[in-house]
């Protein structure tokens, strides 16, 4: 089944730049678990946040076996919230309730209009709005529990500080990703999401299963089925000449977090490869990357994530983004049977040799 679409421009006509084969067909949630998710949002945004600011601060998470706080299970990370705060918004880091609903009711109506007979995404829009309709995706019904305006944190715009040359880099290789397969996305390749993209909520496959054996976390994302495998030993990093799309990475527990540091990094990646990350799509990795993230269970269905990242030849100073994740053992992770090389690749590049040779015509 169809996995992902990105899009490029070729003259005024615009071109597929992905299809990526292999994402199963969703099995339909149950009316019961539905209205379940709805209810335990509900009661989130009525407290106004998730426990950490409902006053719950003596929450303690179950235990495994061997007396670690217990982060196991299915981790849904979709949601409305965009990856940056909105530049209309200003310095203003919450949305009142009342905006809240109102960005939610939005949202609703959006996928209404466009999932309608006659919408953009039904056989009535146009070739490149059509894309998928609303079965294929998970559904992005509500923002974040703690109703903030961005999953960006710091600094306290809500903006990356992304350094001006990294700019300029991301938008030259949007323009130009249909050039070279080299120019592609790596997610577009279906070869990664690196990090920490792997962990940023795209419109479908927003699964995260968590593993827990002594001395491991392990954490299979569906989206692009990459299996992240994380030591809470004390050996040493690997040597570093060895750089990896996905870091080399080492954890460790602080009380009721887990605290999980990444370097090493190749420098072919991209910081986010999803396309709902607005500018930051396009910005690159250096090998300078390092990132710290922390994994806490702030609630029984809620698991607060957050990641500082730093890289001094992509931005101007360190910067940090949070997103609680919602516990659904319910939903299905299935195969994501995606290649690197396949049809959609040659595909993609043969219609932008086509598209030179033989302009659309305004």
């Amino acid at each position: 089944m169809l996995g992902s679409l990105d899009w490029a421009v070729g003259g005024t006509a615009l071109i597929a730049v992905s299809i990526q084969w292999g994402v199963m067909l969703r099995v339909i949630r149950s009316h019961v678990t539905a209205l379940a998710l709805v209810a335990l949002l509900g009661v989130l945004h009525a407290t106004g946040s998730a426990a950490q600011s409902s006053g719950d601060a003596d929450y303690r998470a179950p235990r495994t076996a061997d007396g670690q706080p217990d982060i196991s299970g299915i981790w849904t990370n979709d949601t409305l919230t965009p990856f940056e705060r909105p530049a209309h918004l200003g310095d203003q880091a919450f949305l009142t309730e009342e905006e809240a609903a109102a960005v939610e009711q939005g949202g609703a109506a959006k996928r209404d209009r466009d999932n309608a007979p006659g919408g953009r995404r039904t056989v009535a829009g146009a070739p490149w709005e059509r894309g998928y309709n609303d079965f294929w995706f998970d559904r992005r019904d509500t923002v974040v529990p703690t109703r903030r305006t961005s999953m960006v944190v710091d600094p306290a715009n809500g903006r990356v500080p992304t350094r001006g040359e990294a700019e300029e880099r991301a938008a030259w290789v949007v323009v130009h990703r249909a050039d070279s397969y080299d120019t592609m996305s790596p997610y577009s390749r279906c070869i990664t999401r690196g990090m920490p993209g792997s962990m940023i909520p795209n419109s479908y496959n927003t699964g995260n299963h968590i593993f827990q054996v002594p001395g491991y976390v392990v954490i299979l994302y569906e989206m692009v089925r990459e299996l992240r495998i994380i030591p809470l030993d004390d050996r040493p990093h690997i040597d570093p000449k060895i750089t990896q799309w996905m870091g080399d990475t080492r954890g460790h527990w602080d009380g009721e977090t887990l605290v999980v540091e990444t370097s090493h990094f190749t420098d072919k990646g991209w910081i986010t490869p999803n396309q709902n990350a607005g500018r930051m799509h396009g910005v690159p990795v250096s090998h300078a990357l390092t990132l710290v993230e922390r994994f806490t269970r702030v609630a029984e269905n809620v698991l607060d994530w957050q990641v500082r990242v730093e890289d001094a030849n992509v931005y101007t100073q360190p910067w940090a983004l949070e997103l609680p994740l919602k516990r659904d053992m319910s939903y299905d992770l299935y195969e994501y049977a995606c290649h690197e090389g396949n049809r959609a690749v040659t595909g993609i590049l043969g219609s932008a040799r086509y598209l030179e040779q033989y302009p659309a015509q305004p």
